[in-house]
């Protein structure tokens, strides 16, 4: 498909709501212009959502507020993803952004622009700094893709070798002795199958257990 595949929809779109709308005006790919209204509507086009496509939105911003980038909608899990995370990308940027569905032409607005207003999500700042405080060290290199060592993992790791020493233990004591507190909730949950309840209260280590701590 080419960028100019997308113009008539594109269009069409825009003139069903009274714009008037011209094709490579200067810089911009499209360019639209309403009565009444001081800003032109300003649409950069390409033939897949991308990086470059975003840098020429952005520059257009020093034309207009009224910015789009606009792109075929793509099909598939993978391309809801990308469309997804674009759209959040254009909110913070302050770009609107349209797609054009290949088959019938429809365009369709999945943000319009807008001065970008950020809402912190205070739940989940506070997991960020609770696990921070709690991870003991920099167990892990930054931008690792495999297993992580968080802050639960070196518990059960504390809780694991309490038992290793000390042989089938009450949840009390291992809190006691490793300064988890939440001991014997974690052994009771077994995340990752290191402990095995002997008793009632009483805990013990699992062949799993004592692998993954010879495996460190």
């Amino acid at each position: 498909m080419r960028e100019t595949e997308l113009y008539a929809p594109i269009k069409a779109f825009l003139e069903a709501q009274g714009y008037e709308v011209k094709g490579e005006v200067g810089s911009a790919d499209v360019v639209a212009c309403r009565a009444g209204e001081d800003e032109p509507v300003i649409v950069e086009m390409k033939t897949a959502f991308s990086l470059a496509l975003v840098h020429q939105g952005v520059a257009r911003l020093a034309l207009s507020d009224a910015v789009y980038i606009a792109a075929p909608r793509g099909r598939g899990r993978a391309a809801w993803s990308g469309l997804k995370n674009m759209k959040v990308l254009c909110r913070r940027l302050g770009l609107g952004l349209l797609t054009v569905r290949v088959e019938d032409g429809v365009v369709e607005v999945h943000c319009d622009p807008a001065p970008y207003a950020p809402r912190r999500a205070p739940g989940r700042m506070a997991r960020l700094l609770r696990e921070f405080a709690r991870r003991e060290g920099d167990p892990n290199r930054g931008g690792t893709r495999g297993a992580i060592v968080t802050a639960y993992r070196q518990d059960a790791v504390r809780c694991a070798a309490h038992l290793a020493r000390a042989g089938a233990s009450r949840g009390a004591a291992v809190a006691r002795e490793t300064g988890v507190s939440r001991a014997t909730r974690m052994m009771a949950d077994n995340h990752y199958g290191w402990f095995v309840r002997v008793s009632v209260g009483i805990y013990d280590l699992t062949d799993a257990g004592r692998t993954a701590l010879e495996r460190g």
